[in-house]
């Protein structure tokens, strides 16, 4: 079972960097485009964009992002606490009018691989952001920002060991560019912290978001094994920094990753209809507004499988039939699961039986790129290079959970789980001489 520990990490000290958090806490890397990413780094000299996506052509930028570290370390704009700490992370947030607020804590939690069943993945990952996460933590020796893990706490005992510095001035506020309010306090009671590691050690962990992240730290951590043989199993770099959140936390919100399909050889929306009616129940329909389209989407999505086939003006609501015969489907064979998911269907019987885009193209984007905006999606359909847009209804929490127990994973891109952890607010420094 897991194995958790507060920390010493390290933090922005807003004496010396800057009173403004929102000018340097940032999203993830991985949603930072160029244009972002000059925007962000134009904010403040300590931006946190700076250290995450450094500036350099190759393998400079990462020892660039190491010099800059060091500099800041040395000169105090981040600090590493004096006490071991959990970190109580509050993300407070609007969906369709109403607040909502996400609750969780940032820890070190030893690695484990996903084989042996402690920390479990639910999707593919893609092989570029591995790398260049490995490099940058390579001569950073740090760990920039967290995954995001999950375990399941249905009567919420996990969130009580909190409430007293809950009822405090947090440390660091922050409203972000994307709207999200960021509230960040140190839980330092060495009681409150041994109950919430008694509460999550029985608890299975599933990766939420971040699986490139968690695999990169497992592929340093061994690095590291490899070259100091008598490493202690208690040292730093057998653990790692992660966000964990109680997937019974009302305010944990998942919404849809759209697929955007380009660049087949050969494409026919009447073709790939006519497919499709093998499994599907469709209905084809002219394109309506956003919020009417995806408002209808939901309601099919209540009577089973379902999304939207979209290219330009038409549009087609495909709907498994109950009776659809996915026995030859090889990708559908395996756990029961496998078959009820919208994600899994869609990727098996349409990108892949119907469109031919395997699982090699996947990974590799060379047919597919992935929209999050409902509205955004649908106006890509009407791009010259693109051939055919699918929409899908969000992947439900406990279906994350039903596929990870199963041992399965799903296709990439398949959750996104809203807000994205701001990056910058705790770093973990990684030192094979410093034990847990």
């Amino acid at each position: 079972m897991p194995e958790i520990a507060a920390f010493r990490g390290q933090l922005y000290d807003l004496a010396r960097a800057g009173t403004d958090a929102a000018k340097l806490i940032t999203p993830p890397y991985d949603v930072i485009s160029p244009e972002e990413r000059d925007r962000l780094a134009a904010l403040d000299p300590h931006n946190f964009v700076h250290l995450d996506l450094p500036e350099g052509e190759g393998d400079a930028k990462y020892e660039r992002a190491a010099s800059l570290y060091d500099a800041w370390l040395k000169s105090g704009v981040l600090g590493r606490d004096e006490r071991p700490a959990l970190y109580r992370y509050h993300q407070i947030f609007d969906v369709a009018g109403r607040e909502v607020t996400r609750k969780g804590f940032i820890c070190r939690m030893r690695l484990h691989r996903f084989d042996e069943k402690i920390v479990l993945p639910h999707e593919r990952t893609l092989a570029g952001p591995k790398l260049d996460r490995l490099k940058l933590t390579r001569a950073t020796k740090a760990q920039m920002s967290q995954p995001f893990g999950m375990y399941s706490d249905p009567t919420r005992a996990t969130d009580a060991p909190f409430e007293a510095v809950e009822r405090e001035a947090p440390p660091i506020e922050a409203r972000t560019s994307d709207g999200v309010l960021q509230r960040l306090w140190r839980l330092t009671d060495p009681a409150a912290i041994a109950e919430v590691v008694r509460l999550v050690a029985p608890l299975p962990i599933y990766i939420a978001d971040g699986h490139h992240r968690y695999e990169t730290l497992i592929a340093y951590r061994d690095e590291v094994r490899a070259a100091h043989p008598g490493l202690s199993p208690r040292a730093s770099m057998e653990y790692a920094a992660i966000f964990l959140c109680n997937m019974d936390d009302p305010g944990l919100v998942v919404f849809p990753t759209h697929r955007v399909v380009h660049g087949l050889p050969a494409f026919r929306f009447e073709d790939v209809v006519a497919r499709a009616r093998t499994w599907f129940s469709v209905e084809e329909a002219l394109a309506g507004d956003p919020p009417t389209v995806r408002a209808e989407l939901a309601r099919r999505g209540e009577r089973g499988p379902s999304f939207v086939l979209l290219d330009g003006t038409r549009m087609a609501y495909l709907t498994l039939k109950p009776d659809a015969d996915l026995s030859s489907v090889p990708q559908l064979a395996g756990p029961a699961v496998l078959r009820t998911l919208d994600v899994t269907l869609l990727h098996a019987l349409v990108i892949e039986a119907t469109l031919g885009v395997d699982r090699v193209a996947q990974e590799r984007q060379t047919n597919l790129r992935y929209v999050k905006d409902f509205a955004q999606a649908m106006a890509a359909a009407r791009e010259p290079d693109v051939q055919a847009v699918l929409l899908m209804n969000p992947t439900k929490v406990h279906e994350v959970k039903d596929v990870a127990d199963a041992g399965e994973v799903m296709p990439q891109k398949s959750t996104f789980f809203y807000p994205k952890i701001a990056s910058g607010l705790v770093l973990n420094p990684l030192d094979p001489d410093e034990m847990v």
